[in-house]
């Protein structure tokens, strides 16, 4: 590429970012780092009556989270600085006004009560309002004014908007690096609002104005900016700028059923749709990845893969990886159905790729009786339960038995390991148990399984019993490796309490 490559991420400060949002700030990083360039964060808060304490901070938060750092953006590198749109809305009107100049933008003083006039009035017909060339000449502006009423207006400090004047049977034709080629008749297209009563811009100016002034080279973006396109480029070309190459990027669906990817649709099935936890200002919470004990790595490689295909086999990805494979041309226009078994998927990879004493310091600290207990033997039977775990959260179920005996029996497993001679057998292992001197995990399996054979016992009859004494029911990792983890006097002691409870 000839220019140097530069993208944003543009998102509103209006509450969490949702997860189709870090897919649009991961495909722009991908996309900055594959060409050597710049990824900006710049926050588009010029809807001042939506605006949310905190939310800037929760989305520098979350993509730093998710090693998907900014290189420009509010407080870093402001190289086109300030990044706030609300610290920047001097500047739009000056551009506004450039436009009126020009003719192609023109004042409406339209009040809201006509307009929803007219809107009531089409619809009892069976029409819909649509604010442009075949009725604007007949609606209170610049257009159907003289000039002199017009400034008569202004000079009351009357209030107005300022609408971007579309073209009437012109076909435009646009391109979308996902999408390709699209036509656009120019007859169906509304006039814009770009500049509102109280003296903010609306997003399309903004967005074209801090675009260009920035440098911009392209906008990797959501679809449902998609039907903004047209006027976008009309902007570009009204403005005699350069426009930055275009790509829409596919919808993020629901697991079942159509449409997009709601927080509704993870409240109901029982996942987060947020990176991180979210208390909203009145005290509500919402889940996040973070919280519910997903790794940054899981969420990222399969956020990359909703939408994208690399055209390979491959789907484990490090960040490094993904840079290298990404390519704009291998992103499908389809939406792309949101999975949750899948992201449980790439986490329960990602776990076991876990240092076991990363991951004991996490249990610990999840954990409170875990506090008195050596980090160093936590880490050992992390080891050997974790390939069985999707999140830490799952350690104490796994492993419970490692630290506290089981104060019962699953009532199933003791109907099926406990026979009439089970505690005759059970009295002899313990028996065994006591006579090995050096306590190891060969020497315990070479003498059990030893005396087993020798004496033309079923394994069962012996393994069962004594795994259900060790972890209370018939499941956990290799018997041997328990016996071994909680030592002699423990092993004998459940024994002893498996007997205690045959009677």
């Amino acid at each position: 590429m000839s220019k140097q490559v530069r993208v944003r991420f543009a998102p509103s400060p209006t509450g969490p970012l949702h997860i189709g949002g870090v897919r649009t700030a991961l495909f722009n990083y991908l996309f900055a780092k594959k060409h050597n360039g710049t990824f900006v964060l710049r926050i588009e808060d010029t809807d001042q009556n939506r605006y949310v304490e905190g939310a800037e901070q929760y989305i520098i938060d979350s993509l730093s989270w998710c090693n998907i750092p900014f290189d420009e953006g509010p407080n870093k590198n402001e190289k086109f600085g300030p990044y706030r749109q609300s610290e920047r809305k001097d500047l739009y009107k000056q551009y506004a006004d450039q436009l009126i100049k020009s003719g192609h933008a023109y004042y409406a003083f339209d009040t809201a009560e006509a307009l929803d006039t007219h809107r009531k009035d089409h619809e009892a017909k069976g029409k819909t309002f649509i604010y442009n060339w075949h009725n604007r000449e007949k609606l209170s502006n610049s257009l159907s004014l003289s000039a002199e009423d017009v400034q008569a207006k202004l000079n009351a400090g009357e209030d107005y908007v300022i609408r971007f004047k579309s073209p009437q049977d012109q076909t435009l034709h646009l391109n979308d690096i996902i999408r390709g080629d699209i036509k656009i008749d120019t007859n169906i297209l509304d006039d814009k609002v770009l500049f509102k009563a109280d003296g903010m811009p609306t997003y399309h100016l903004a967005n074209i104005v801090d675009d260009h002034l920035m440098e911009i080279t392209h906008v990797i973006r959501g679809e449902e900016w998609l039907p903004s396109l047209a006027l976008h480029y009309q902007l570009y070309d009204a403005f005699g700028w350069e426009a930055p190459e275009f790509a829409h990027l596919p919808l993020i669906l629901k697991p079942t059923g159509k449409g997009k990817l709601s927080k509704r649709d993870g409240d109901k099935l029982g996942f987060p749709v947020f990176p991180l936890e979210y208390i909203s200002p009145e005290g509500d919470v919402s889940r996040g990845y973070k919280e519910d004990g997903y790794f940054a790595e899981a969420v990222v490689n399969f956020l990359a893969f909703l939408g994208w295909n690399p055209g390979t086999e491959q789907e484990i990805f490090s960040l490094e990886e993904l840079i290298e494979a990404f390519d704009l041309s291998k992103v499908n226009k389809a939406g792309a159905r949101f999975d949750p078994d899948k992201i449980k998927w790439f986490n329960h990879h990602y776990m076991q790729e876990q240092s076991n004493d990363d991951l004991a310091e996490a249990f610990k600290q999840n954990h409170d009786s875990l506090k008195d207990i050596d980090v160093n033997y936590i880490a050992m039977v992390v080891g050997l339960i974790k390939e069985r775990a999707t999140f830490v959260n799952d350690f104490w179920d796994l492993s419970n038995f490692f630290f506290v005996a089981p104060t019962e029996y699953d009532e199933k497993a003791f109907k099926k390991a406990i026979k009439d001679d089970t505690k005759s057998i059970m009295t002899d292992v313990k028996s065994i148990i006591n006579n090995i001197e050096n306590f190891e995990v060969e020497t315990l399996q070479n003498d059990v399984k030893g005396w087993i054979t020798s004496n033309d016992i079923g394994f069962g009859k012996v393994m069962m019993p004594l795994r259900l004494a060790l972890v209370g029911a018939l499941q956990g990792p290799d018997v041997f490796d328990i016996m071994y983890m909680i030592g002699k006097n423990e092993t004998v002691k459940r024994i002893d309490s498996l007997i205690e409870k045959i009677g």
